[in-house]
């Protein structure tokens, strides 16, 4: 006969045979940790502390002054400015990729793609889509090229540094919005929630601007979500740096309008508005134009027809290795 087995011997859910350690307890999360360490908005607020004085500081001037009188907007400043700007943005960014053991080309600015042909076709696409507008525009009678204020040796001197000014403008907007916020936050919310998150924080920021309008800012916000299509499409930022920086150079020195309220120093033409608000943008300019939505519109089309397919690489994707990794390189 066989042995009844005693009840109390059994072994009860939950038991491990002796010998077999119980597996670990799952993780525990909180406010500040998810499953990919610090949670995506602290990473991003560490990101931009270093900016934060710099930022009250032109809101409290903005709602101040209301106006860039005090300072001429030149390419000059606009240089000085941005090699600050860029320097407290690799700083704080040259940290983040060691601690996350990646390369400072992984948030969208990689070195070996740099200045090629989505970048020329950014900028041309950037060119054209200004010219288109301000050319609509024209076609109601709201714009006027007016004479040629440069000539000879100035002409020259004003082209190359608002070549270079809008160059670092370029990168700067786009890898301080676009660049690791974007990165980051696809990793926690996913690509286009994110997208929306980082345009409308490009929209605030604008929003210290002289002269803005509320149909400027919702422009500012369209440019951002354009933007992060191009980053979509084309894996990386280059196409969005050429179309930002060819936009405000043609805006700014070839036409010679006001750029998100500030009238420049140094322009080809001495051109001028004429009409409603909603036609011409007012002070703002003409990215305050009703008309910039459907340029924008189509310039998106072109965008995804030159290139159909995703490409931005999700975060999740690029696993951090376990070792220690070398100094961050820009690839």
């Amino acid at each position: 006969m066989d042995e009844i087995p005693n009840p109390s011997l059994l072994p009860l859910p939950g038991d491990f045979p002796p010998g077999m350690p119980p597996p670990p307890a799952p993780p525990r999360y909180n406010i500040f940790t998810g499953p990919h360490g610090l949670r995506a908005g602290w990473r991003v607020l560490i990101f931009i502390a270093p900016f934060l004085p710099f930022i009250i500081l032109q809101i409290k001037a903005a709602s101040t002054h209301g106006s860039r009188n005090a300072l001429l907007f030149t390419p000059q400043l606009v240089i000085v400015s941005e090699t600050i700007s860029l320097l407290l943005l690799f700083g704080p960014l040259f940290i983040i990729s060691r601690f996350e053991k990646r390369s400072l080309g992984s948030y969208g600015l990689p070195l070996r793609r740099a200045f090629r042909s989505t970048f020329w076709i950014g900028t041309v696409l950037g060119f054209f889509s200004l010219t288109a507008l301000l050319l609509a525009v024209r076609g109601l009678h709201g714009f006027y090229f007016g004479p040629v204020a440069l000539s000879g040796r100035t002409l020259l001197r004003y082209a190359l540094l608002w070549a270079l000014a809008f160059l670092m403008v370029g990168i700067w907007e786009e890898y301080f919005f676009r660049g690791y916020p974007q990165f980051v936050l696809t990793r926690g919310m996913g690509f286009w929630p994110a997208a929306i998150m980082t345009s409308l924080f490009f929209g605030l920021l604008h929003g210290t601007n002289p002269g803005e309008s509320p149909v400027g800012l919702a422009a500012v916000f369209a440019v951002g979500l354009f933007f992060c299509l191009t980053l979509r499409r084309t894996g990386d930022l280059w196409f969005a740096v050429g179309f930002h920086a060819a936009w405000d150079y043609a805006q700014t020195f070839l036409y010679g309008v006001p750029d998100s309220g500030a009238p420049a120093v140094g322009h080809l033409f001495n051109s001028h508005f004429q009409g409603p608000t909603w036609l011409t943008g007012g002070s703002v300019g003409p990215e305050a134009s009703l008309l910039v939505f459907p340029v924008l519109g189509l310039a998106a089309l072109v965008v995804a027809r030159l290139y159909p397919q995703a490409k931005y690489p999700e975060p999740e994707a690029a696993v951090a290795p376990s070792s220690p990794s070398p100094a961050p390189a820009l690839n």
